[in-house]
């Protein structure tokens, strides 16, 4: 007897990639009656079905208005929603907690440990966005600002090259099994020295502690990261149509057991080590510019996947506390950006059973950019600006003021803050005054594109 697709359709198995390896190994051993169903129960993929009900998860969070109710609310129903796929394991919320897209996609904010398997999307397009600080000592940060702005880059297009990347890096980036491709390289070179565009920003401010000048620039990966996370949700979608067909497409996974897992992950740190160093190239020409040598340079990532033995932890906006999610900390101390006009934290802290090892990432949002946008229609964008940046050298890098950045767009530091202390979530050490900072802006205005195509 020949077995085909229909004879194990009719044994009670679904369709998947495993059926032509073992229709090919049957004919060939000719398998039949009860060798071909114990063979048949040995290859079948397992199966793994949501779960009824949520897995438990920590609720670091607490409305004190209606808008934050509310905000609270979808998050909740969101939360609810994804820890039900099959490979969770435990989770939490930060106070800066806020959706983003549909229920079941992590929300910013959110914590999320899964066993054995790495979720794309709980890390986003924007891999391993994260903060950097240098100390410039006691200078004018004024000097600072204008030097980082004549350096940086805000907004799509408009460079190309502009720095080089090391060679070792590329070397590695070229053997690597998902960025060693041609659109990925181009991709690594011509974002390097950029810093993408909405809640990105360079900061300059003065130590609290100490009263010395410091840079902080806050990006992810940008189109490398985001070509990654693309080609990840890809194979994650080709594991969840055999083997979880019922789990949420957004909350696909890579088993790590697999050598392709594990290929991802490769590349996930390199994807980290490209951000880093896109961090320091910023930080370091800025230094060269106003030639002072760096007093002191750490960073944390705070969107970014986290490996604990079997156990990963994917915080999607959300800054790890614990050393042994930052192989690279200095002192144990994160960074922490609410707004343009507050203090940048700087804090230190430890694993409980309610915060996972982590912290939030900044102050959140209660409701979505275009409804702040709506909420402020009547107002001129210039009084606005001037009435939310009074005693801030605040700059647009595109020269076109972004409302859904000004600081009536965040949820409220002080609350934010409280709740960190409510919740153990890292204790406050040194704060960063604020001095300015300079962000992206509406530079879709008069992008690149836009002035080739007017020229």
């Amino acid at each position: 007897m020949k077995i085909t697709g229909k004879i194990l359709i009719d044994l009670g198995y679904r369709p998947g990639k495993w059926f032509k390896e073992a229709i090919e190994f049957a004919n060939k051993n000719k398998l039949e009656g009860k060798a071909l169903k114990n063979y048949l129960v040995s290859v079948v993929p397992l199966v793994l079905e949501p779960h009824s009900s949520p897995i438990p998860y920590h609720k670091n969070i607490s409305a004190e208005t209606k808008e934050e109710k509310s905000n609270i609310d979808s998050v909740i129903a969101t939360m609810d929603e994804l820890m039900k796929t099959p490979t969770v394991v435990k989770g939490a919320i930060m106070p800066d907690a806020c959706p983003t897209g549909a229920i079941g996609q992590i929300p910013v904010g959110g914590v999320v440990a899964t066993k054995g398997t790495i979720h794309p999307s709980m890390h986003s397009a924007d891999i391993c966005c994260s903060v950097m600080m240098t100390s410039f000592g006691h200078i004018d940060p004024k000097r600072v600002l204008d030097a980082a702005q004549s350096i940086t880059h805000f907004g799509g297009g408009g460079r190309k090259d502009l720095f080089k990347l090391p060679e070792n890096f590329v070397k590695k980036a070229l053997d690597d099994f998902f960025l060693g491709d041609e659109r990925s390289m181009m991709l690594a070179r011509t974002h390097f020295g950029t810093q993408g565009d909405g809640n990105h920003f360079l900061y300059v401010g003065r130590s609290k502690n100490n009263g010395e000048t410091i840079m902080v620039t806050h990006h992810g990966s940008r189109g490398f990261g985001a070509n990654l996370y693309g080609k990840g949700m890809k194979v994650a979608e080709s594991f969840r149509r055999e083997c979880s067909p019922k789990t949420l497409p957004s909350n696909a996974w890579i088993p790590y057991e697999e050598e392709i897992g594990m290929k991802y992950w490769e590349s996930l740190q390199l994807v980290r080590e490209w951000t880093k160093l896109n961090h320091e190239i910023l930080h370091q020409k800025t230094c060269e510019a106003i030639k002072v040598d760096p007093l002191l340079r750490f960073w944390n990532e705070h969107n970014f996947v986290f490996k604990e033995n079997e156990v990963f932890y994917h915080a999607k906006g959300a800054t790890p506390l614990d050393d042994k999610f930052v192989p690279d900390s200095h002192e144990g101390l994160r960074l922490i950006p609410l707004n343009m006009s507050e203090p940048i934290l700087v804090v230190k802290g430890e694993t409980t059973e309610n915060n996972l090892g982590f912290a939030p990432h900044g102050a959140g949002r209660n409701i979505s950019r275009s409804k702040h946008i709506r909420n402020k229609e009547g107002k001129a964008v210039q009084e606005l600006f001037i009435e939310e940046t009074k005693g801030i050298d605040a700059r647009f890098f595109s020269k076109n003021i972004d409302i859904s950045e000004l600081p009536s767009a965040y949820k409220n530091a002080k609350n934010v803050k409280a709740q960190m202390a409510e919740f153990g979530l890292g204790e406050v050490v040194n704060e960063i005054l604020p001095y300015g900072c300079i962000m992206a802006g509406e530079w879709r205005i008069n992008a690149p594109w836009k002035k080739k195509k007017k020229g």
